[in-house]
C-alpha cells in the first residue's frame, strides 16, 4: 500500500490531535507503534512526524493586527505545479475574510509544499488549512469555521 505523509497526518489529526482530552495524547514512541500497527510504514510515520514537528517550530509570537487588504500573493514555479487555481482561489478568499493572515497564509503553503503530493486537491488543501489552524493560538474561530467547511453538511458563511 502505497500512502503519502498526508495520510498519516489525517490519520493522526483524526484519531489523537483533535481529540479534547489533552490526557489523550500519546508519546510519539507509542504513536507510532500506533501507525505500523495501522498499516502505515515506519518511515511515513517519521516523515509525519518531522512535518509536524516543522509546523511546531512555525508557531508564530504575539499576534499582529489583521491588514485589511494586505499585497497579493503572487504564486512561483513549484507552487503553481502543486496547487491548481482552486486551491490558490481559495487560500485568497480564506485571506480576504479573515480566516487566515498573511503568515498564515505562508504556513499553509510551506506545510502544503512539504507533502510528498506532486498535486494537491481543494480537500487535500483544506486539511492541511485545519492543521495549520488547530496550532495557532488564538485561531479557534476560523478553526471552527475551517471544520464546518470539512464536516458539516450546511457550512456557515464567513462574515
Amino acid at each position: 500500500m502505497k500512502e503519502s505523509i498526508l495520510d498519516v497526518l489525517l490519520y493522526l489529526f483524526e484519531h489523537y490531535l483533535s481529540e479534547e482530552d489533552t490526557g489523550a495524547v500519546r508519546d510519539r514512541d507509542c504513536l507510532q507503534a500506533e501507525l505500523i500497527q495501522a498499516g502505515f510504514s515506519p518511515a511515513e510515520a517519521n516523515r509525519a512526524f518531522d512535518w509536524l514537528d516543522a509546523l511546531e517550530r512555525q508557531r508564530p509570537g504575539p499576534a499582529r493586527p489583521r491588514e485589511a487588504h494586505g499585497p497579493t500573493r503572487v504564486y512561483a514555479g513549484p507552487e503553481l505545479d502543486k496547487l491548481d487555481v482552486e486551491c490558490r482561489g481559495f487560500l485568497t478568499f480564506l485571506e480576504q475574510h479573515g480566516i487566515l493572515d498573511a503568515d498564515q497564509r505562508e504556513l499553509v503553503l510551506d506545510r502544503a509544499m512539504a507533502l510528498d503530493e506532486d498535486q494537491l486537491d481543494l480537500d487535500d488543501l483544506k486539511w492541511v488549512v485545519l492543521m495549520v489552524l488547530f496550532n495557532q493560538p488564538g485561531s479557534e474561530a476560523a478553526y471552527a469555521w475551517m471544520e464546518t467547511q470539512l464536516f458539516g453538511d450546511d457550512p456557515e458563511p464567513v462574515h
